[in-house]
């Protein structure tokens, strides 16, 4: 039952947040992000924030820098939006699986081209 909870609790902060890089902050360093996943402890007070940034390393640095900073603001925002009784810690991190994926299916293509 737990489970069912965390999930969508999780689905729901993965909505927010997304509303809410895009269409409240205001930072320049922030690039084009997409929030691909959100992990969340059964207890509810830390989510992991999975993001993918389109552009070089240095774009995925200052964007993960501005969200750090930005991390009272959103979690606050959250609060208002989602009812809880204690609104859980964010920490954001890189989600290198799509640029992986694309990397796998490139190395299959050369494979299919050789053969």
């Amino acid at each position: 039952m737990a489970k069912i909870r965390t999930g969508r609790v999780g689905e729901q902060i993965k909505k927010e947040l997304s509303q809410l890089v895009q269409s409240e902050l205001k930072d320049p360093r922030i690039g084009f992000v997409t929030i691909t996943g959100v992990e969340i402890t059964n207890d509810l007070s830390q989510a992991k924030i999975y993001l993918s940034v389109l552009g070089d390393e240095d774009q995925k640095q200052n964007t993960l820098k501005a969200l750090e900073k930005a991390n009272g603001f959103l979690r606050s925002e959250l609060g208002k939006r989602i009812r809880f009784r204690h609104t859980p810690e964010l920490f954001f991190k890189i989600d290198e699986s799509i640029a992986y994926g694309s990397h796998i299916e490139k190395l299959l293509g050369e494979i299919d081209k050789n053969e």
